[in-house]
């Protein structure tokens, strides 16, 4: 199959990409730099000639309320226009797990939209919901210092390996139209101060990470099932925490 892959060069993207070329698909590989621009809809009519798939991986530059909602509106309106005038027969996009549960977060209200697009655009579809990546253990570390203190919330979360994200999203791609959300996470729970104490022990960092069931996760306060999925049977990761922990500090990014 012609499969685009918009968002190829992020962290999931460019994974996608080479799992669907092992698996000896055509895979064009989207993004700015190829000369594919969703925000302003420049060359996707040339990159999805002739595609029967596209997998839409495109992320917001910014996180603002605003900003991040317009991204997507028009990000994801202008792809899946394009998308019906040349005959693409399934739009798989990767989501989050628990968008209705954390409303107060605008970013998750920008995927929601998203999400609506998609499911209304009249082009088949999958969405691949996601819990958080291993990968963003940092990221949440940086965004709870304040003072030199880290102050997480005790919600729980399960966590998955970018790898195991995008083995799901190369299998949806090849898969029938779901017309249906699937949902993916890693193979155990863990709470969030604990996932971050474990990445700074591991990395040597002696800096403290106090547990606060108050403190909030990008501006929304969890309960233990806001990050994890929703489903009995989600589709689980194959690597560890543990093991990813491991490959990351012998291998530094």
């Amino acid at each position: 199959m012609k499969i685009v892959v918009v968002g190829a060069t992020g962290l999931i993207g460019s994974k996608v990409v080479t799992i669907l070329r092992q698996r000896g698909h055509e895979v064009i590989a989207a993004s700015p730099a190829s000369g594919v621009d969703t925000l302003t809809g420049a060359g996707l009519a040339e990159a999805l000639a002739g595609a029967e798939v596209v997998v839409e991986l495109v992320n917001s530059p910014s996180f603002e309320d605003e900003a991040v909602m317009r991204f997507f509106k028009t990000s994801t309106g202008n792809l899946l226009e394009a998308e019906k005038a040349a005959g693409v027969r399934h739009h798989v996009a990767l989501s989050i797990v628990g968008l209705e549960r954390l409303p107060t977060n605008g970013y998750f209200r920008a995927k929601l939209a998203q999400e609506g697009l998609i499911k209304a655009s009249g082009v088949p579809w999958t969405i691949v919901r996601s819990t958080q990546f291993f990968q963003f253990a940092r990221g949440i570390i940086d965004d709870a210092t304040k003072g030199g203190e880290i102050r997480l919330s005790t919600g729980m979360m399960q966590p998955i390996a970018a790898d195991d994200v995008a083995a799901a999203v190369a299998d949806a791609a090849l898969a029938p139209p779901a017309l249906g959300t699937m949902e993916i996470a890693g193979p155990e729970p863990i709470r969030m101060d604990a996932f971050a104490r474990a990445y700074l022990d591991a990395h040597g960092d002696k800096r403290t990470v106090t547990p606060d069931p108050e403190a909030k996760y990008f501006g929304a306060k969890l309960d233990d099932t806001a990050l994890r999925p929703e489903t009995d049977h989600p589709r689980l990761g194959k690597v560890t925490y543990a093991e990813w922990l491991r490959q990351d500090v012998a291998h530094p990014r």
